[in-house]
């Protein structure tokens, strides 16, 4: 698996998540795994994790200039083995992609060179690697790459976010050294850019993306980001395969992280996880309203855009508000000046810290998943778990996770909502609040979402048919 982020990275991302559980997962099934990820600064200072030199270094070519690759490599806390691709001119940095909401300008020679030297590893490794999962637009060059020199591995593109596509000035094709002919409508061209992420759709020899909902959306104009063209050209060979949670991170009733570890039935260590979270955060603890939870990036497609008309709504009856995360600048000033306006009832914190994201999965009675974009929804899967009923918008992979509360019928255990606006998330928070008032109800509905399983293994065998099957195909056109 090649991805531009992963284990040991702290990072409150899927795309971290995934690279942690699945692995693993696929490795407990007998299968040979490893990893390799870019030698950020941010993996070179983990003091917790052991590096060794492999001794491996390659040349890579970008463009007319050459960079030398190191490799390192570890294994994650899983046992599955990893490597780490070294070069202190693009990845000693303080950020991933970028710092203060801003991208690095060379992010396309950064991670070119990070495909390239990724691939020039696993010509090297014995046994020989059959099958090459790439993830995302920063290594989804490796497909061109493969085919171009017609090496005899076979290739998996997953996309977790198509919003991000890897979009760079067409000139800089000349860094990727690949022949004219892959700078046309039949390969990384589109509308004169370079789009590494289409280049890895046309040549992979199978597309995944993480939920089937999600695939249907990005075959539209609306959630196709200008890519839906080529996703409905290339629909037949792009499967849906639902993320799944780890449970062993993720699990109220081992979770070493908090205060006191609970399960469906009692809840009472749920409470004790309430008032702990409450005090922390130095939020009033009575009188006794909802806790509203969120550990989410700030940005719009996460649906900051519809909270923050709400927000002096929500705050001016008996709830309580805690949200961790970091993103728009615009937005942390907004939330930074709230909880200042509302010291007893919102707490903000910026800096990811995974010990706070567990204690405020365990202590929100409630979860705010306003999204306009939720591909898989592994941030419900959690909260299910924990108990913290989720207020969602219907889209993506939410809708294969949550199911809404039917009064009528008794059925469900979250609170969903379909127009993108803020009244309408509104509606379905006032819909929770009402209910959250009916202890016997609410606690129902609790349990019931406790017991949802979203296990990786089933996801996991889904990959393991769609690697057989990839196996078994001719080879991918020519371009």
């Amino acid at each position: 698996m090649i991805s531009p982020e992963g284990p040991p990275l702290v990072r409150p991302t899927v795309l971290v998540d995934v690279i942690e559980a699945l692995p693993r997962e696929l490795r407990a099934r007998g299968h040979e795994i490893g990893i390799v990820l870019p030698y950020y600064r941010a993996i070179r200072e983990n003091m917790f994790v052991d590096h060794t030199d492999t001794g491996i270094t390659v040349d890579v070519r970008l463009g007319a200039k050459t960079y030398v690759a190191e490799f390192l490599t570890g294994r994650t806390t899983g046992g599955v083995q990893s490597f780490y691709v070294r070069c202190d001119e693009f990845f000693d940095r303080d950020g991933i992609y970028g710092e203060h909401g801003v991208a690095y300008e060379d992010n396309d020679a950064r991670f070119i060179f990070f495909s390239k030297a990724a691939l020039e590893l696993a010509r090297r490794l014995t046994p020989s690697p059959e099958v090459l999962h790439v993830h995302d637009w920063a290594a989804a060059l490796v497909p061109v790459l493969v085919h171009a020199a017609q090496m005899p591995f076979r290739t998996v593109l997953t996309i977790h976010h198509l919003a991000d596509q890897g979009s760079f000035w067409g000139l800089d094709f000349a860094l990727t050294n690949l022949p004219e002919r892959y700078f046309t409508l039949a390969g990384l061209e589109y509308f004169g850019r370079m789009n590494l992420l289409k280049g890895g759709i046309l040549f992979a020899d199978k597309t995944t993306t993480v939920s089937e909902r999600y695939r249907h959306e990005m075959l539209t104009p609306e959630g196709g980001f200008g890519l839906d063209i080529v996703m409905r050209e290339n629909a037949h060979r792009i499967a849906g395969i639902l993320n799944g949670a780890d449970y062993e991170r993720w699990n109220p009733a081992t979770d070493r992280l908090l205060p006191h570890v609970f399960d469906a039935i009692p809840l009472d260590g749920k409470l004790v996880c309430r008032d702990a979270l409450l005090a922390e955060m130095r939020l009033g603890p009575a009188p006794r309203g909802p806790v509203f939870g969120m550990v989410t990036r700030l940005v719009p497609e996460k649906g900051f855009d519809v909270l923050m008309p709400v927000l002096d709504r929500l705050l001016s009856d008996d709830v309580r508000l805690i949200i961790l995360g970091e993103g728009d600048p615009a937005y942390e000033r907004a939330l930074a000046i709230a909880a200042r306006r509302y010291p007893a009832k919102f707490a903000y914190r910026e800096s990811y810290d995974e010990r706070l994201a567990h204690l405020i999965e365990a202590g929100a009675d409630m979860t705010l998943i306003p999204s306009r974009i939720e591909p898989s929804g592994l941030s419900a899967m959690y909260s299910l778990k924990y108990g913290a009923l989720p207020v969602a918008r219907a889209t993506g992979g939410i809708q294969e996770i949550i199911e809404d509360y039917d009064p009528t019928t008794d059925q469900g255990y979250g609170f969903l909502y379909y127009d993108e606006s803020s009244e309408a998330f509104w509606d379905a928070i006032k819909r929770a609040r009402e209910l959250f008032h009916e202890q016997s109800l609410w606690t129902r509905l609790v349990q019931r979402a406790m017991t949802q399983e979203f296990s990786w293994q089933t996801a996991a065998v889904q990959y393991e048919q769609l690697y057989a099957s990839v196996l078994s195909q001719p080879r991918s056109r020519a371009a």
